[in-house]
């Protein structure tokens, strides 16, 4: 058994299968979601003054995100319920809003969260909205959490346990608490094996009837189902007939959003919706396929900015390595590198000289995430892994930009004469404390002694096993 603190900062999407061996327990530092943090079954239910919803606040908000006819329908569906517009008596039980908002991309589905989110701020009644997608950067985009985090889920599939205890469960409950609306993004990706197990959960967490679809809670589902399919997993229209491919999704019509999209790439893509892609369509798609044969360079805009998909946990730590290295060296700053902390715990001596330095070559696959060596240089953007506190905006996918590494300055750090895989100035530290992060879409603007948008994210540890035969 081996513990290793370290910071993570740094997204990372893997499908290799994990090697490790047996349970993998999970320990986080500092874990802003611990039952001392939250309230119990005997507290009393926090008041809070609710703005009285009328139709020019609709309006308003309609106008302010400019949605168009289609929007403003679907717009007009989640308020009107939220508000219980549907309910003619105060004796009437209001119906549960099961709703999808399906469309390509740049039809304007992130413009609709958007403004329903505006909504249920201003009500004041965010604490009754949820925003969930397959992925952080689909989380981030709608400023929400993975699904994968909301429910709890380590990263390795071997660590996780179908049994709730009842610790467990009361933290499920009361991070449902007040939820009556979860949105959905990214249907496509989310499968039938992982939205059973969101409904298990939330029906545990409401103590609702399991044949009750999502504990009752109100859900709606945003996506293309022609876009990436689920991982492992079964795709929501499964079980559906075959028909309903020749069918045209609603909602298609090209819209203005804030960000703007190429043309040209917007009609490629529903050629490739309606299987009519042409010889040009594929060259020019060829183009974003890094090769020998495609004279670019990578440090260079946009492409030095670009996110690049690969399938290797190796190959993408050696990109975003050497993509440290070349932010240091544009910026005339020498690279950090954080060095994990590993403690051994073994049950008799392990005769392994060089155990230390194996254990920090290890992939991050097979170390719960944390790799050995986290390079760092100011300005560079960074992804947060983990869950700190979701409250305030600071949950897994969310986006920042590093400033600096907060460290025991008095304990020894050396440079990179030992470390090859660095250039030599680099500075490694063994004793970080926490990381300086810009996170710009915080809840908190300003802390005391701190600049503006400026975060303290602490390290976090974790506990894995490994085999020390394949070392």
């Amino acid at each position: 058994m081996m513990e290793r603190t370290e910071s993570t900062l740094n997204e990372q999407n893997d499908t290799d299968v994990n090697e490790l061996v047996g349970t993998i327990e999970e320990n986080v530092s500092l874990n802003f979601d611990s039952n001392n943090g939250l309230l119990n079954h005997r507290c009393i239910v926090p008041v809070s003054r609710i703005t009285l919803p009328n139709g020019k606040t609709r309006d308003h908000i309609a106008q302010q995100f400019t949605l168009n006819k289609n929007q403003n329908g679907a717009f007009m569906i989640i308020t009107g319920h939220l508000d219980g517009l549907d309910i003619l008596n105060e004796d009437e039980k209001r119906e549960q809003l099961i709703m999808c908002v399906p469309g390509c991309g740049g039809t304007g589905k992130s413009q609709l969260i958007r403004a329903s989110t505006a909504y249920f701020t201003q009500t004041n009644r965010a604490h009754k909205l949820r925003k969930l997608a397959p992925t952080s950067v689909a989380a981030a985009e709608i400023e929400g959490m993975t699904i994968h985090s909301f429910l709890g889920d380590s990263r390795n599939r071997k660590s996780k346990s179908k049994v709730i205890n009842r610790s467990g469960q009361i933290t499920h409950e009361n991070a449902w608490r007040f939820v009556e609306y979860v949105i959905l993004d990214e249907m496509s990706m989310v499968g039938l094996s992982l939205l059973a197990r969101l409904n298990k959960l939330v029906a545990i967490a409401k103590h609702c009837d399991p044949m009750t679809t999502m504990g009752g809670i109100n859900i709606i589902l945003f996506g293309d189902y022609i876009q990436y399919s689920p991982v492992f997993d079964k795709p929501l229209y499964y079980d559906f007939s075959t028909t309903m491919y020749n069918k045209k999704l609603p909602m298609e019509k090209e819209i203005q959003q804030k960000s703007t999209r190429a043309l040209i790439l917007q009609t490629l893509l529903n050629r490739v919706r309606d299987g009519k892609c042409t010889h040009e369509d594929w060259l020019l798609l060829r183009t974003r396929v890094i090769s020998i044969g495609l004279h670019i360079s990578l440090n260079e805009p946009p492409w030095n900015e670009a996110p690049i998909l690969v399938y290797r946990n190796e190959l993408r730590t050696e990109l975003n390595n050497r993509a440290v290295i070349n932010k240091a060296y544009e910026t005339g700053r020498s690279p950090t590198v954080a060095i994990a902390t590993d403690t051994i715990k073994a049950k008799k001596h392990i005769d392994l000289p060089d155990l230390t330095k194996r254990l920090l070559a290890l992939s991050d696959n097979k170390t719960e995430h944390l790799p050995g060596y986290l390079p760092l240089v100011p300005g560079m953007p960074v992804l947060l892994q983990e869950n700190i506190a979701c409250e305030i905006g600071l949950s897994n996918g969310t986006l920042g930009i590093f400033h600096e590494l907060i460290y025991d300055e008095t304990k020894e750090h050396t440079t990179g004469a030992d470390e090859s895989i660095f250039t030599a100035d680099t500075v490694f530290v063994r004793n970080a404390q926490y990381a300086l992060l810009e996170i710009r879409k915080s809840k908190i603007k300003n802390l005391e002694s701190l600049d503006p948008l400026i975060i303290p994210i602490p390290v976090i540890e974790k506990t894995f096993e490994v085999n020390l035969e394949k070392l």
